[in-house]
């Protein structure tokens, strides 16, 4: 069969292998399986998905499999996934799993599993479901007699919605005109209602999935319509969150878009100003902006870079003592509140800032100046070790002596979709254009 896990769960086209009822199913019944063998297991697994089409077909199958292993499926519905991560530490159940495939388009799809304490499983513990699943494939000998149950947790939204307010106590957002972009994901229902809550008034876009739409020109990867909304409208913020609602990319009142690494020098300073930032540490990726370095040094601030994702991030933070990490994507991680980034736990945390510092939002923007960025996806066949290419070497090798200290390079393998990411930072847009163009087309003609 093949390893199923990739960087960030199991993903696919939906109805094509893994991303199959089949498939579906014997990976419940393994998670399931691989659950049982705690010392006390909970026998409950708690599952959540976005607004694909192909959600539907997916959980049902999930559930089927973890039931016929003798564990009840616990239904949280469409809710997005940091919910199900605190959701199955609430219930303490013995696992979640969200059916989802982030920010990709609607026809793929993904399953993610979550340890009891909501955090993403080990390589190790992945490598024993996969192991489930090999080993037990066609075997239904050793299935119970009596299978688990399916039943609906109903006030999921209500309590994921009331961890996120609790995590801002005593903020008002009254006066406050704040847009928010929800990608038709899974955020279309329990955004709006948090930032209402709070006082604010809500202007609400694309927020009318139809299982096709999740992502399509909206959200966190296109916010060019939240911009115009927000300066349209007189918002003093805007926020647009990806397909299931782990991460979140800004607007301020002008229009501006901040991405993750300005909203991690925003809450940095906020966190330090109130002696709450651990070990004056943040945790960031090598795809984290140059400008994001100099305004660490600016306000005195140590980080330490990991690999690309929030695995990454989550377990240098645990090591370092770190209670704040994320990516350059939108995907924050506040470990003082939860184990998962999470877009709308994100965005509370960029207004409280904002409330405490009585500033609008552009202003606390310029703590960091972004140096012109570009990234450039090229479709491959194959996936060497860019090491191991004397084409793609030689190139990357150029462009780093012509940039020296004035920028940085860095070509790595996408981890959910069969993309070469080539990313150049430079002193000017053309000649950083000029450079990303130029190791582009070389890997390209090599490896296209």
């Amino acid at each position: 069969m093949g390893k199923l896990f990739g960087t960030d769960g199991i993903r696919g086209p939906a109805n094509r292998d893994p991303m199959t009822a089949e498939t579906a199913l014997r990976i419940g019944r393994a998670a399931a399986r691989f659950f049982l063998e705690r010392e006390t297991p909970a026998r409950r697994i708690v599952l959540g998905r976005d607004t694909r089409e192909s959600g539907d077909m997916l959980e049902s199958a999930l559930v089927a499999g973890i039931c016929s292993a003798g564990m009840d499926a616990l239904l949280a519905g469409i809710i997005p996934t940091p919910a199900v991560a605190h959701l199955t530490a609430e219930e303490q159940a013995d696992g979640g799993i969200v059916v989802s495939a982030s920010h990709n388009p609607y026809q793929d799809n993904g399953i993610k599993i979550f340890s009891a304490s909501g955090t993403k499983l080990s390589d190790e513990a992945e490598e024993a479901i996969e192991g489930f699943i090999l080993a037990n494939h066609g075997d239904n000998a050793s299935l119970p007699a009596s299978p688990g149950k399916a039943r609906l947790l109903a006030d999921a939204r209500e309590r994921y919605a009331a961890f996120l307010r609790g995590t801002v106590p005593g903020l008002s957002l009254d006066g406050l005109r704040i847009a928010l972009d929800c990608s038709h994901g899974a955020t279309f229902q329990v955004a709006p209602a948090v930032f209402t809550a709070l006082g604010a008034q809500v202007t609400v876009l694309f927020a009318e999935p139809d299982g096709r739409n999740i992502n399509d020109g909206c959200g966190s990867q296109h916010p060019g319509g939240l911009a115009r909304a927000v300066v349209q409208g007189g918002c003093d913020a805007g926020f647009a969150f990806d397909g299931d609602g782990d991460r979140v990319i800004a607007v301020d009142e002008t229009g501006k878009v901040l991405t993750g690494d300005a909203l991690l020098a925003i809450t940095a300073r906020r966190l330090r100003d109130e002696g709450r930032l651990a070990n004056n540490l943040v945790v960031r990726t090598v795809m984290s902006n140059i400008g994001l370095t100099a305004a660490f040094r600016e306000l005195g601030i140590d980080s330490v870079m990991t690999d690309v994702g929030d695995r990454h991030v989550f377990a240098a933070m645990k090591e370092r003592g770190a209670v704040l990490g994320g990516e350059d994507s939108g995907h924050l991680i506040f470990l003082d509140h939860h184990t998962s980034g999470d877009g709308i736990l994100t965005a509370l945390q960029v207004l409280a800032a904002m409330h405490r510092e009585g500033r609008p939002l552009s202003e606390m923007g310029r703590l960091m100046t972004v140096y012109p960025q570009v990234l450039l996806n090229v479709v491959t066949r194959s996936r060497p070790d860019l090491e191991t290419v004397p084409e793609i070497r030689a190139a990357i090798r150029a462009a780093e002596a012509a940039l020296n200290s004035r920028g940085r390079v860095l070509v790595r393998y996408s981890g959910t979709q069969n993309l070469c990411r080539v990313m150049v930072e430079g002193p000017t847009r053309e000649e950083t254009e000029a450079h990303a163009g130029r190791i582009a087309r070389v890997v390209r003609e090599v490896l296209g």
